[in-house]
């Protein structure tokens, strides 16, 4: 594999190439999944291959091959400079890619148990167990009771023509089980531990950690509740405590998109929307108040966005985006790093050894604040308490945004009261994030999985990481609003 690597690299350049880099490529994913009771999914993918990226002159080309053979290592360097000397037709800017990237080492995600080495009957007795538990709570209404797991490995080497050299070893493990509660005229879900499910850099241990079986019974009692519990009211100014898994959505579309530099600078507003957050902003814009904080890193254990290094064989970082409120940083790509005579803090990410790199996000992360969750509750006199997501909806500067959640409960006189369904909210960024006032502490922070990013064309499902524990807003409009 180091000469293929090394061959792909000499062809590139020795056809024009004043910069090329290569990633081999082994994906290994394997999920399950159980609906009422019956086993209804069982995928396991494996998928192999070399992506050579170059650059002649300014313009950059990318290919990539299944066949890891020699001469398909040419074939597919030779494609790569054809197709960057056809980009050069048409003229752009110049290209600096900054200081040479020289990375070497291996990195492999920390774990416990190789969930690879778990059978599938035992992960489908676990998620048969979860099921009965669904199962178990009393309701005349139909339900429709699912659980899933999911597994990666992905072992990746890469080199470039600055003297790089890596090998990773990464791990996904998580799961996640939900129910549908359906009466005549409404339906209503409740999840855990989060709607997508919750995936960890880990292994299987951290499956088992969730207790799925354990939080089962809970889960459907409360989707059945829901059918019958009070809507969400309306209010223009309401104060409002939002739960992590739902505050970490938050953050991943108002505050990890906007970020993303070559949004910035145009490269994605064809497809995903571009950004508010100008270059004339930085460490100049009061983006939240001084209760944000907010991290865009690749090193904590467990994110989804952890490695060792990014796809261009920058170490991963951790960078501050936001602090005490003030914008400060950008998720950065080499190039991108460079017009704005920064170095890149790694953050890009191909889906694939078909893929082109893109910036994506890594782990970004709202800061624990040093409230206790029940001190947070007791100190609003009147609110909501709103968690899980179940719907969202942001413009195309990461700007205006509505959200829903599959619960929410009354705040009253610093308790919490009557359940509620149908809850939304709804906000402008930076309006939004400067009415936080509390964050909770350590304690109540946790780091939730967003296994579903989509970025680019052709698209890329990436997984990010966002940490974050409750936090309270003020004058937010809730429910559906009429003056």
């Amino acid at each position: 594999m180091d000469e293929l690597c090394a061959r792909a690299l000499e062809t590139a350049q020795l056809l024009g190439a004043r910069y090329a880099d290569v990633r081999l490529t082994t994906s290994t994913e394997q999920s399950l999944a159980v609906t009422n009771g019956r086993v209804d999914g069982l995928t396991y993918v494996e998928s192999t291959g070399l992506g050579v990226r170059v650059l002649v002159g300014d313009a950059w080309g990318f290919a990539a091959t299944r066949s890891l053979a020699f001469a398909a290592a040419d074939q597919v360097a030779a494609r790569a400079v054809d197709l960057a000397k056809a980009s050069s037709l048409v003229p752009g800017a110049p290209v600096d890619l900054g200081p040479p990237v020289t990375s070497r080492g291996a990195y492999v995600t920390p774990l416990s148990v190789d969930p690879f080495s778990i059978s599938v009957e035992a992960k489908l007795e676990l998620l048969l167990a979860a099921e009965t538990g669904l199962a178990r709570a009393p309701t005349s209404h139909r339900t429709v009771r699912h659980g899933n797991l999911g597994f990666i490995r992905e072992d990746k080497q890469f080199a470039n023509t600055e003297g790089a050299d890596l090998r990773q070893t990464l791990y996904e493990s998580g799961g996640g089980i939900s129910v549908l509660a359906i009466s005549e005229d409404d339906v209503q879900r409740r999840s855990y531990p989060s709607p997508y499910r919750q995936q960890s850099a880990a292994g299987w241990e951290f499956v088992l950690g969730l207790d799925l079986p354990g939080h089962a019974e809970r889960i459907a009692a409360e989707a059945v509740q829901l059918l019958s519990a009070d809507p969400c009211p309306s209010d223009p100014a309401a104060t409002v405590i939002i739960g992590s898994e739902q505050l970490a959505l938050q953050v991943h579309e108002s505050c990890g998109h906007p970020v993303e530099l070559d949004r910035v600078f145009g490269a994605e507003a064809a497809y995903a929307g571009a950004s508010f957050l100008t270059p004339d902003m930085l460490g100049r814009f009061q983006y939240g108040s001084p209760a944000v904080n907010l991290t865009a890193d690749a090193v904590r254990q467990g994110g989804l966005g952890t490695f060792g290094w990014d796809d261009e064989g920058v170490p991963a970082t951790s960078t501050p985006i936001v602090q005490a409120g003030r914008f400060v940083g950008y998720l950065m790509s080499r190039e991108t790093a460079a017009r704005l005579g920064r170095a890149s803090n790694g953050c890009m990410r191909a889906a694939g050894w078909n893929r082109l790199p893109l910036i994506r996000m890594t782990n970004v992360s709202l800061e624990p604040g040093h409230w206790a969750l029940d001190d947070l509750i007791a100190d609003s006199e009147a609110g909501l308490y709103f968690e899980s997501n179940r719907s969202w909806s942001i413009d195309d500067k990461r700007y205006n945004f509505q959200f829903g959640t599959e619960v929410g409960y009354e705040i009253k006189h610093g308790r919490l009261g009557r359940m509620l369904r149908d809850c939304t909210y709804t906000g402008v960024t930076p309006e939004f994030w400067n009415s936080c006032d509390a964050v909770c502490d350590a304690q109540h922070w946790v780091m939730w999985g967003t296994p579903n990013c989509g970025k680019g064309q052709p698209s890329q499902i990436i997984h990010t990481g966002h940490g974050a524990a409750p936090a309270r807003f003020r004058n937010v409009r809730v429910g559906v609003y009429r003056a």
